[in-house]
């Protein structure tokens, strides 16, 4: 039986990163898989000298094109940054999950994915993406809401290999993300590595900028093999079911 997935994330890349090979999964199989985008990611590190946003958002579109998307939507808030201090992170959680829930309804949707509670390792978009996504579940009746993360347990020994690459601080990603005891659904997504790699270069803004080696960096120069065992699986937190 077919079913429609709505994913939603707070800016460009983070699909392709985080749930990139559950999307080219489910559209294999035959299912109706949705993108919903809350910013174009504007405030993001990049040397590009074009417009950031105009080129992040044409990034996702070839990125959604790879992984089988039916559809993209943008909400069309800005990107906050880190600091959380404007855009999205300070908009209204009521009103933004309101847009949420009308696509949900719209799309008649069985699942939608958010994030954690910690927003995975703390940026306020994403912080922000837990709680629309919480309430617009709620208001929508969406039957199933998983919350995408990343085991913590695996995550940093996989981190560690990639830092032999190139160095990148481990800092943050030691308190990100969940525990292994808290996932609920471990998403075997090695069959297509090749479709989360093409589309996480797609992105190519984000391998740039900054002091350091940007992780999207390191990670799509590992060997494919490795690639394909370090990235193989995805994971989530089931923390609704309605019927």
């Amino acid at each position: 039986m077919s079913r429609t997935c709505v994913f939603f994330h707070a800016h460009p890349d983070d699909e392709a990163l985080l749930t990139g090979g559950t999307m080219a999964r489910l559209s294999a199989e035959g299912h109706r898989v949705v993108l919903v985008v809350a910013t174009s990611g504007g405030r993001g590190l990049s040397a590009t000298t074009d417009d950031l946003a105009t080129a992040r958002s044409r990034e996702l579109r070839a990125s959604a094109a790879v992984l089988g998307c039916a559809r993209v939507e943008f909400l069309g808030y800005q990107d906050s940054g880190l600091t959380g201090d404007t855009g999205f992170a300070r908009a209204d959680v009521t009103e933004a999950a309101d847009r949420l829930a009308a696509l949900l309804h719209e799309e008649r949707a069985d699942l939608l994915t958010g994030y954690d509670p910690a927003g995975g390792y703390g940026h306020p978009d994403h912080v922000q993406v837990h709680r629309v996504a919480s309430l617009a579940a709620e208001l929508a009746s969406t039957p199933r809401l998983w919350e995408a993360t990343v085991d913590r347990d695996r995550l940093l020994p996989v981190l560690r290999a990639a830092r032999l690459v190139r160095r990148f601080d481990l800092g943050p990603f030691e308190r990100s993300y969940s525990a292994s005891a808290d996932i609920t659904h471990r998403v075997d997504v090695r069959r297509y590595a090749h479709l989360k790699r093409r589309s996480m270069a797609a992105h190519a803004t984000q391998t740039t900028g900054g002091t350091t080696t940007r992780t999207l960096t390191a990670l799509l120069r590992l060997p494919p093999p490795v690639f394909r065992y370090a990235l193989g699986t995805e994971w989530y937190v089931e923390r609704a079911r309605r019927r």
